[in-house]
């Protein structure tokens, strides 16, 4: 274990100027004190490696020092060929580059270790986009150079479910690709914030540098948010029957919306958890395999859909849209 640590904190020291002992002590999940230790045995074992104390201080490397070594084992060689699939790259415009690295990391591997990350590669395959996901490509152009330029940001931004957009200057920490969707993390005014990159209409960048605020990254930002949106407290309970033969594409789909599972019998009884009326309309999509049974506001509010889909379907109703060109019947699944 200390020698896969003290390759973890060479490594880590070639890629930084200076790297807080502190820092170093978190990310390897040891003290202070360990890393100081450590400090000491690489020193020993000839590694031009110092420390500076004090509020500026760090350890750090000799300028110039570098070492070939990878130090591999086994199971990190097949990890490196475990990636997140191939489309979050694709939409950074790094899907040659990504081939072409593990082309090197495989040449560079111990003979022993080839046969098993070229198997790995091979075998296991991740898709992280969800079925039924949008596929029109996103432009990252703006936003990628954005964040490693360290500069402000100017966007013109359409919120979901309005029609008007908006615009906002943005200090970018960073991109988070999640399920398939790209989200632009960055504070508005000082407060964290996230932008959907499908719905960034301009992106700008600005002369301004990025004022982000001290000692937040990445990672950290995007916690504090992911925890503010799944943390968010339901407004809505409602308690509806559903029949059993549709319970497990329910659950599949609104599972994180249940507050705990369905009862025994046929119709199963389910509560789920909104964030409000309008919201819980999505249940018409179980047609009468589903009915709410309370509270009132939502039973209200269902049936009146229901009814404005039914009058618009009545023979004589007014169509929202003139008819277009008369078109042959087809069957479905076959080209007409």
């Amino acid at each position: 274990m200390k020698s896969d640590r003290l390759l973890s904190i060479l490594l880590l020291l070639q890629n930084r100027d200076r790297v807080p002992a502190a820092e170093l002590a978190r990310r390897l999940e040891v003290s202070v004190r360990t890393i100081y230790r450590d400090v000491e045995s690489l020193s020993a074992a000839g590694v031009p490696v110092y420390a500076e104390r004090g509020r500026h201080g760090g350890i750090s490397l000799l300028p110039g020092y570098r070492t070939d070594v990878t130090g591999l084992t086994a199971d990190e060689a097949r990890a490196l060929f475990v990636l997140a699939g191939p489309s979050a790259h694709a939409d950074l415009g790094l899907d040659g580059a990504l081939g072409s690295a593990l082309r090197k990391v495989m040449a560079a591997l111990p003979a022993p270790h080839r046969p098993a990350a070229e198997a790995t590669s091979r075998r296991i395959h991740i898709d992280p986009v969800r079925w039924a996901a949008p596929t029109a490509a996103v432009d990252l152009g703006e936003l990628h150079a954005a964040v490693f330029t360290d500069l402000r940001l100017r966007l013109r931004y359409r919120h979901g479910g309005t029609a008007e957009p908006r615009g906002y200057t943005v200090d970018p920490y960073g991109l988070v690709a999640k399920a398939g969707v790209w989200y632009l993390v960055a504070d508005h005014r000082g407060s964290p914030r996230l932008y959907r990159a499908d719905r960034v209409l301009k992106a700008t960048l600005t002369d301004e540098p990025v004022r982000r605020r001290s000692g937040q990254e990445l990672t950290d930002v995007w916690a504090e948010l992911r925890r503010e949106v799944e943390d968010r407290p339901a407004e809505l309970l409602v308690t509806a029957r559903v029949r059993r033969s549709r319970l497990a594409t329910l659950l599949r789909l609104r599972g994180r919306q249940l507050t705990g599972p369905p009862s025994e019998g046929d119709p199963a009884t389910v509560e789920f958890a909104f964030g409000g009326v309008a919201e819980a309309r999505s249940l018409l999509a179980y047609g009468p395999d589903l009915e709410v049974i309370s509270p009132e506001p939502v039973r209200r509010e269902l049936a009146a859909a229901a009814r404005a889909v039914l009058d618009l379907y009545e023979p004589g109703h007014n169509r929202m849209l003139p008819p277009g060109p008369e078109r042959p019947a087809t069957v479905p699944g076959r080209a007409s």
